[in-house]
């Protein structure tokens, strides 16, 4: 009994070794669309490597200034999702963080059309991980979130493709153009040497603004993804996120919201991350 019990001792460290997450920071893929080889971060759960089985997803986005390591080093998203996971409150999922800093800044399709981003996450990014990964490819269990720049990506990737997602979860949102007249100001100030029609800003305008996109939303889509919306108290982007909540209540589309004590800084998003996993884990275990 005792040569088992030191037998058992032995393996307990290969076994505890065995299951550990796994992040990979410096992963690329070449784009077409982009013209340039894309780096991305990519959290693997513990149980990856044993179980043999596929996982549920989340996209999570960084805000503009990071890149797609910035989740990985001041985000401690491994040490917070081992947690979460350990302590019962988030599935085992996987965890793909793309950058969106390279070249370009930003998650959109630009309005010039010579950087089409968001062409590149849909057709390229996420059959790449999809396909590469166990990952279940399937709306019911992919999820998006993101902080600040990323946080308007979620919202404007959900709202673009309620089909394809459970649940997002914008954090302190860049909310794009609060009205037409302030896109086209911005528009013309950031392209220079360009002349853009009205026609041209106003179709971006209504495309990559949250306002007029949940202004468009069919009554048929109002439940469609299930919303978590996180903003702190100090932050300079609470006017924004306060007219979209506002705004989500009038058309009566179901979403959660929260107002922390807080500023627009990793402290607050740290803060944030475990409640997104919970969230999200909710609709991949079929709430």
């Amino acid at each position: 009994m005792k040569k088992l019990l030191s037998v058992l001792l032995l393996l307990c460290p290969a076994l505890l070794l065995a299951q550990t997450s796994k992040v990979f920071d410096n992963l690329t893929l070449n784009s077409k669309i982009l013209k340039s080889e894309r780096k991305f971060a990519i959290y693997l759960p513990p149980d990856y490597e044993t179980s043999g089985r596929s996982y549920p997803v989340l996209y999570l986005l960084h805000g503009g200034g990071d890149d797609h390591t910035g989740w990985v080093q001041f985000g401690e998203v491994q040490n917070i999702t081992d947690k979460a996971i350990r302590d019962g409150i988030a599935t085992s999922m996987i965890i793909v963080m793309p950058d969106a800093n390279t070249g370009r800044r930003g998650y959109y399709n630009d309005i010039k059309g010579d950087f089409n981003y968001e062409d590149f996450f849909f057709t390229e990014l996420m059959p790449y991980v999809e396909k590469k990964y166990r990952i279940k490819a399937d709306k019911h269990y992919r999820a998006v979130a993101g902080l600040s720049m990323g946080g308007g990506g979620s919202f404007v990737y959900a709202l673009h493709h309620p089909e394809m997602f459970s649940s997002a979860c914008p954090l302190s949102a860049a909310t794009g153009f609060l009205s037409l007249e302030e896109a086209k100001a911005a528009l013309v100030k950031n392209n220079p040497n360009v002349t853009l029609a009205d026609s041209t800003i106003s179709n971006y305008y209504n495309k990559y603004s949250v306002i007029p996109l949940i202004n468009a939303m069919p009554d048929a889509n109002k439940k469609a993804v299930r919303w978590f919306m996180d903003i702190g108290d100090d932050d300079f982007l609470y006017e924004g996120n306060g007219l979209v909540h506002n705004l989500m209540r009038k058309k009566e589309i179901p979403h959660e919201y929260r107002v922390r004590d807080g500023a627009h800084n990793w402290t607050y998003w740290r803060a944030s991350l475990p409640v997104v996993l919970e969230f999200v884990s909710q609709a991949f275990h079929q709430y």
